[in-house]
This record gives structure tokens, sequence and C-alpha cells, in this order.
């Protein structure tokens, strides 16, 4: 009865992280001469949690997808569950692009009083299609572990995961070894998080202390414009498909994903707050091996409000420097920047590489990427916010479109488990 109490009287995890939120924006205000005390000081406390979540993220990745793939039995139920994925990534990623640039487009005149006297800016020479294609398959089996490819993870695990299913029986011992590890390592990721308010307290103090004074600069107008688009966007893409295609309340979904969304928010991490939103979205009813498949996949492919930053900063850029889209150019851009967001690694920062691609692909000068590089982490904490729960808002959608056809999956999973039993 005790340990009850105890457990009711705990202080929920989402107001700990609200608190160290406060915290941190005041004490980042109070001792904003300080910044480089606090850079030095305090920030390497929250660079060691961060490197906690780096440590256990690979192996949640590989091994959950796994355990996803191989608790189907069947290629054709990861074929299901993946082709609905990728359809409703690439849609909201679309609309999430078509709404920034329409944002932006309406608020150019205001972005058109920026200077852009003494930008410079190097940019790194873009990859080739291909050479992208050809490096999500690794070469390697520890390799993408130790760089943290998550996309080159995801097709390990899928590789190993079919295999395991197609050698069928004799395959048993390695399925259950899957589940003991993947077990294991949630279990090191729920004490990881525990330090999460310390984590965000200490990453967020020294940002705040820094780029305070230029958030009500000359740039708080297209971050307010980014900021805008971000909300409309979740609010509307997502209310709308959650409470139509997934059925759940919309209130219920963001109330339950409110300890995600204020991590990711902190952290500016996708992959970083992967833990937390496969929590979130079990708390939504999202069947685990629904869960364990879509969100890993969506932390490295889903980047809804990357793709928003872009259609903004784009626009932004070319309004600094006169240039007017023609409306050739604007299609080009939603293009590019929903298959340079799926590119797109779910670290703080991957934003703004990914810019400079979708600005040579209308021909835009990319010294303008200097104009925003000083406050990219600001559009980095809500981009990844809308990230987040663009995944959470996927894996409740495919539950429930695919809701019948995972209840005959498990009980022919059931079925097949008893025959085994009685064997």
């Amino acid at each position: 009865m005790n340990q009850v109490k105890k457990q009711k009287k705990e202080m929920p995890l989402a107001f700990k992280i609200f608190i160290a939120l406060v915290m941190a924006i005041a004490c980042g205000m109070i001792f904003h001469n300080q910044a480089g005390f606090l850079e030095e000081y305090v920030r390497p406390f929250g660079d060691i949690f961060l490197n906690l979540i780096k440590f256990i993220v690979g192996p949640i990745v590989l091994f959950s997808i796994m355990a996803g793939v191989v608790s189907m039995r069947d290629i054709k139920k990861v074929g299901a569950i993946g082709g609905s994925t990728v359809l409703y990534y690439l849609c909201t990623t679309a609309f999430a692009t078509a709404i920034g640039l329409g944002m932006a487009i309406i608020s150019a005149p205001l972005f058109q009083q920026l200077s852009t006297k003494g930008v410079k800016y190097k940019a790194a020479k873009a990859t080739p299609f291909m050479d992208t294609v050809v490096n999500i398959f690794p070469s390697n089996f520890l390799a993408p572990l130790l760089d943290g490819n998550m996309l080159q993870v995801i097709v390990m695990a899928l590789i190993l995961g079919f295999a395991i299913i197609m050698v069928g029986e004799k395959a048993a011992p390695a399925i259950k070894a899957i589940d003991i590890i993947n077990e294991v390592s949630m279990k090191a990721m729920e004490m990881i998080l525990k330090l999460s308010p310390i984590g965000v307290f200490c990453l967020l103090t020294p940002v705040v202390a820094r780029e305070g004074a230029k958030i009500i600069g000359s740039l708080a107008t297209v971050l307010l414009v980014a900021y805008v688009a971000y909300i409309l966007h979740t609010v509307i893409v997502y209310s709308v498909s959650v409470g139509t295609l997934g059925k759940t309340s919309p209130v219920k979904f963001f109330k339950e994903m409110l300890p995600a969304i204020l991590f990711a928010f902190s952290s500016a991490s996708s992959v970083g707050t992967l833990p937390l939103n496969l929590e979130c979205t079990s708390k939504l009813g999202v069947k685990k091996e629904v869960s364990s498949f879509v969100l890993p996949l969506g932390a490295t492919i889903n980047m809804d409000g990357t793709a928003i930053y872009q259609g903004v900063c784009v626009v932004f850029i070319a309004s600094c420097y006169g240039i007017h889209l023609t409306p050739s150019q604007l299609i080009t851009i939603v293009i590019t920047a929903t298959l340079a967001s799926i590119g797109t690694a779910g670290v703080p920062g991957a934003g703004m590489v990914m810019l400079a691609m979708v600005l040579q692909s209308v021909g835009l000068p990319l010294d303008g990427i200097a104009l925003v590089a000083g406050i990219d982490r600001i559009f980095d904490m809500g981009r990844t916010t809308v990230n987040i729960t663009g995944d959470a808002s996927c894996c409740v959608v495919v539950s429930n479109i695919l809701k019948k056809k995972l209840e005959t999956w498990g009980s022919e999973v059931e079925d097949e488990t008893l025959e085994m039993e009685e064997c």
C-alpha cells in the first residue's frame, strides 16, 4: 500500500521537464553575461546526458525494429505496416512544406527589412542522389552503430528480421534473445530518462544565455513565422489525421504526448526523443509491434518540422536578396524539401545541411544560410517537436487502419504458440 501511495505522489516526468524548462529560461536570462561560464561548466552535464541517449538509441532502434519484424512472423505484415507508414509520412511532409511556404510568402514583405551586408557562408558540397541511395545500405555490421547512421541501422534490422522469419522454427532461440535484449535496452532507457530534467536544464540554460538578445532582434520575425507554421501544422494536420484516420481524440493525443513534446523541444533531437516517444504511444493504445517499427523509421525519415523550416528559410533568404520565387521554383522547393527531409538525420542541427540542398535546387545564394545559422538551435527546437509528434500521429493512424489485421495476426501468433507448447 505504501509503495502504491508513493507511486501516486511521485511527480510526473512531464512536469519535471517543464520545471527544468522554466528554470533554464530564468537562469539563462539572469546570467546572460555569463554565457561563456555556462557553456564551459553547465553545458558539459547536458552533453553527458545526450551521450547516454546516443548510447542507448542504437540498440533500441536495432533491436526494437527486429523485435517488431519477427513478432509479425510474416513478411507480408511488415509490408502492410511499412507501406502505410511511408505513404503517411510523405503526405504529411508535403503538407508541412506547403504550410511553411505559404506562411513565409505571406510574411515576405517583413523579411525584406533585414540586411545581408557582410554575409558569408561556405556550403558543403551536395552529395549526389545515387550516392545517397548507396549509402543507405551498410557495408559493415558495426559501422552503422558506431557512426550513428540510423538509416543503415534500420536496413540492418530489416534484413536480419526478414532472415529470422525465413529460417522458421529453428530461429526460435534467436527470437527469444532479441526480445530479451530489447527489454534490457528499454530498461536502460528508463534509467537514463530519469535524468531528463537535469539534462534539459544543463542543455537549455547556456542556449538562452547566449541567444537571448538575438531572439528579440531583427530575426524575431522569421522565428515567429516558423513557429506559427509549426503550430498550424501540428494542430491542424495531426489533429485531423489522428481524429479521422486514427479514431483518437486529439486532446487525449496531445495530453499523452506532452512528456515527449517537452523533451523534444529541449533536446532538439528526434532520435534522442525516441525512447520517450515509445512510452507515450503505448499509453495511447498503440501496439508494440507497430510502434517498435514506425517510430524508429519515423525518427529517421519523417521530418515535417524540417520541411517547414526549409520552406520558411528559403523564402526568407530569397526576400533578403530581393529574389522573387516563381511558381515552378515553389513546386521544386516542395519536392526537394520533402525528399531532403527524408534524408535528414534525427540529431540537433542536421536541418542546416539539408537547407543548402534546397537552396541549390532553386538557384538561391548559399551565403544566405549564414542569416539563420546563428539562431538555428531555436528553429531546431520547434522543428524537432513537430517531427516527433508526426511520428506518434503516424503510429496512431497506422495502428487504427490495420487494427483488424493486427487482431487477426495476433490470434494467429497465439494459435502458433499454443501448437508449439503442445508439441
